[in-house]
Protein backbone atom coordinates (compact mmCIF):
# COMPACT_ATOMS: atom_id res chain seq x y z
CA UNK A 1 0.00 0.00 0.00
CA UNK A 2 1.68 3.13 -1.45
CA UNK A 3 1.76 6.42 1.47
CA UNK A 4 -0.73 9.15 0.42
CA UNK A 5 1.47 12.09 -0.99
CA UNK A 6 2.69 14.99 1.54
CA UNK A 7 2.65 18.46 1.69
CA UNK A 8 5.86 20.10 3.23
CA UNK A 9 3.73 20.74 6.48
CA UNK A 10 3.06 16.99 6.78
CA UNK A 11 -0.56 16.68 6.08
CA UNK A 12 -1.73 14.86 2.51
CA UNK A 13 -1.66 17.12 -0.30
CA UNK A 14 -5.42 18.78 -1.28
CA UNK A 15 -5.41 18.90 2.65
CA UNK A 16 -3.83 22.76 4.30
CA UNK A 17 -2.47 23.41 7.50
CA UNK A 18 -4.72 25.07 10.11
CA UNK A 19 -3.55 28.88 10.09
CA UNK A 20 -1.00 30.44 12.79
CA UNK A 21 -1.91 32.36 15.25
CA UNK A 22 0.11 35.23 13.01
CA UNK A 23 -1.78 34.75 10.15
CA UNK A 24 -5.19 34.66 12.20
CA UNK A 25 -4.37 37.84 13.90
CA UNK A 26 -3.05 39.45 10.16
CA UNK A 27 -6.65 38.18 8.73
CA UNK A 28 -8.31 39.73 10.88
CA UNK A 29 -6.77 43.03 10.10
CA UNK A 30 -4.70 43.13 13.22
CA UNK A 31 -1.30 42.69 11.53
CA UNK A 32 -0.36 46.28 12.07
CA UNK A 33 -1.76 47.25 15.91
CA UNK A 34 0.75 48.85 18.06
CA UNK A 35 0.35 47.70 21.66
CA UNK A 36 -0.92 50.91 24.09
CA UNK A 37 1.71 52.59 25.39
CA UNK A 38 2.50 51.30 29.16
CA UNK A 39 0.70 53.78 32.23
CA UNK A 40 2.81 52.84 35.15
CA UNK A 41 6.85 51.92 35.27
CA UNK A 42 6.01 47.74 34.25
CA UNK A 43 6.72 45.84 31.04
CA UNK A 44 4.51 44.52 28.98
CA UNK A 45 4.58 40.53 30.25
CA UNK A 46 7.10 38.82 31.87
CA UNK A 47 8.37 35.14 31.24
CA UNK A 48 8.54 32.83 34.06
CA UNK A 49 9.19 29.47 32.84
CA UNK A 50 6.97 28.30 30.05
CA UNK A 51 4.45 30.71 31.57
CA UNK A 52 3.84 34.18 29.86
CA UNK A 53 2.05 36.86 32.14
CA UNK A 54 0.89 39.71 30.67
CA UNK A 55 0.53 42.80 31.86
CA UNK A 56 -3.33 44.40 32.05
CA UNK A 57 -4.63 46.41 29.88
CA UNK A 58 -7.70 48.53 28.60
CA UNK A 59 -9.74 48.87 25.24
CA UNK A 60 -8.09 51.59 23.73
CA UNK A 61 -6.99 52.36 20.30
CA UNK A 62 -4.18 54.35 18.73
CA UNK A 63 -5.94 58.14 17.43
CA UNK A 64 -4.46 60.18 14.13
CA UNK A 65 -1.61 61.39 17.02
CA UNK A 66 -0.68 57.91 18.42
CA UNK A 67 -2.13 58.62 21.66
CA UNK A 68 -4.09 56.38 23.39
CA UNK A 69 -7.96 56.66 23.65
CA UNK A 70 -11.32 54.72 24.24
CA UNK A 71 -13.61 54.58 21.42
CA UNK A 72 -16.03 53.02 24.15
CA UNK A 73 -15.81 54.38 27.91
CA UNK A 74 -18.26 54.19 30.53
CA UNK A 75 -19.71 51.98 32.93
CA UNK A 76 -22.16 48.77 31.88
CA UNK A 77 -25.66 49.15 33.41
CA UNK A 78 -25.91 53.19 33.22
CA UNK A 79 -24.70 54.33 30.19
CA UNK A 80 -22.85 50.99 28.26
CA UNK A 81 -25.06 47.90 26.97
CA UNK A 82 -23.76 44.62 27.20
CA UNK A 83 -22.59 44.84 23.50
CA UNK A 84 -20.60 47.63 24.00
CA UNK A 85 -18.49 45.84 26.44
CA UNK A 86 -18.28 43.07 24.21
CA UNK A 87 -16.82 45.14 21.82
CA UNK A 88 -14.44 46.97 24.58
CA UNK A 89 -13.50 43.71 25.73
CA UNK A 90 -12.58 42.56 22.69
CA UNK A 91 -10.54 45.61 21.93
CA UNK A 92 -8.80 44.87 25.37
CA UNK A 93 -7.96 41.11 23.85
CA UNK A 94 -6.14 42.59 20.60
CA UNK A 95 -4.50 44.90 22.98
CA UNK A 96 -3.11 42.14 25.25
CA UNK A 97 -2.03 40.20 22.29
CA UNK A 98 -0.09 43.49 20.27
CA UNK A 99 1.76 43.27 23.89
CA UNK A 100 2.33 40.00 24.02
CA UNK A 101 3.47 39.93 20.46
CA UNK A 102 5.67 42.55 21.16
CA UNK A 103 7.62 41.34 24.15
CA UNK A 104 7.74 37.51 22.36
CA UNK A 105 8.14 38.66 18.80
CA UNK A 106 5.42 36.19 17.56
CA UNK A 107 2.25 35.42 18.53
CA UNK A 108 2.74 31.82 17.19
CA UNK A 109 5.33 30.95 20.41
CA UNK A 110 2.04 30.54 22.44
CA UNK A 111 1.15 27.09 22.94
CA UNK A 112 -1.97 27.68 24.84
CA UNK A 113 -3.87 30.29 26.19
CA UNK A 114 -4.25 29.60 29.83
CA UNK A 115 -6.25 31.88 31.78
CA UNK A 116 -8.02 35.22 31.15
CA UNK A 117 -9.16 37.40 34.15
CA UNK A 118 -11.55 39.96 32.95
CA UNK A 119 -12.81 42.81 34.93
CA UNK A 120 -15.77 44.61 34.28
CA UNK A 121 -16.65 48.65 35.18
CA UNK A 122 -20.13 48.07 36.61
CA UNK A 123 -23.07 49.68 38.19
CA UNK A 124 -24.75 47.58 41.54
CA UNK A 125 -26.70 44.67 40.54
CA UNK A 126 -25.10 44.48 36.75
CA UNK A 127 -25.01 40.56 36.36
CA UNK A 128 -23.58 40.14 32.60
CA UNK A 129 -19.61 40.72 33.34
CA UNK A 130 -19.34 36.26 31.67
CA UNK A 131 -21.19 37.88 28.64
CA UNK A 132 -19.21 41.14 28.20
CA UNK A 133 -15.54 38.98 29.12
CA UNK A 134 -16.42 36.65 26.13
CA UNK A 135 -15.50 39.90 24.07
CA UNK A 136 -12.03 38.84 24.73
CA UNK A 137 -12.48 35.17 24.91
CA UNK A 138 -14.01 34.50 21.38
CA UNK A 139 -10.80 36.66 19.96
CA UNK A 140 -8.55 34.33 21.90
CA UNK A 141 -10.45 31.30 20.05
CA UNK A 142 -10.43 33.02 16.64
CA UNK A 143 -6.18 33.48 16.86
CA UNK A 144 -5.64 30.80 18.37
CA UNK A 145 -8.50 28.26 17.23
CA UNK A 146 -10.34 26.70 19.78
CA UNK A 147 -8.16 24.00 21.43
CA UNK A 148 -5.04 26.33 21.46
CA UNK A 149 -7.33 29.42 22.12
CA UNK A 150 -9.74 27.56 25.02
CA UNK A 151 -8.73 28.63 28.45
CA UNK A 152 -9.09 29.54 32.20
CA UNK A 153 -11.56 32.45 33.14
CA UNK A 154 -12.54 34.93 36.09
CA UNK A 155 -15.01 37.60 34.95
CA UNK A 156 -15.01 39.89 37.84
CA UNK A 157 -17.42 43.05 38.72
CA UNK A 158 -15.90 46.52 39.57
CA UNK A 159 -17.55 49.16 40.80
CA UNK A 160 -14.98 51.58 39.13
CA UNK A 161 -11.79 51.98 36.88
CA UNK A 162 -9.65 54.36 35.74
CA UNK A 163 -10.66 56.70 33.25
CA UNK A 164 -13.70 54.98 32.91
CA UNK A 165 -12.46 52.05 30.80
CA UNK A 166 -15.28 50.12 30.70
CA UNK A 167 -13.36 46.37 30.65
CA UNK A 168 -9.81 45.69 31.86
CA UNK A 169 -8.33 42.07 31.39
CA UNK A 170 -4.90 40.33 32.10
CA UNK A 171 -3.58 37.02 30.63
CA UNK A 172 -1.20 34.04 30.94
CA UNK A 173 -0.08 32.76 27.91
CA UNK A 174 1.57 28.71 27.81
CA UNK A 175 4.74 28.91 25.76
CA UNK A 176 6.33 26.67 23.17
CA UNK A 177 9.90 27.27 23.68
Amino acid sequence: MEDAPQQANGLPTGHDAAPTPEQEFARLGLADVRPPTPIGNFRYGVRAGDLFYVSGTYGTVKNDKGEDVFPISGKLGRELTVGDGYRSARLVAVNLLAMARSELGSLDRVDQVVRLAGYVNCVPGFAEAPAVVNGASDLLIEVFGQDRGSHARISLYQNDLPREAPVACELTLYLRD
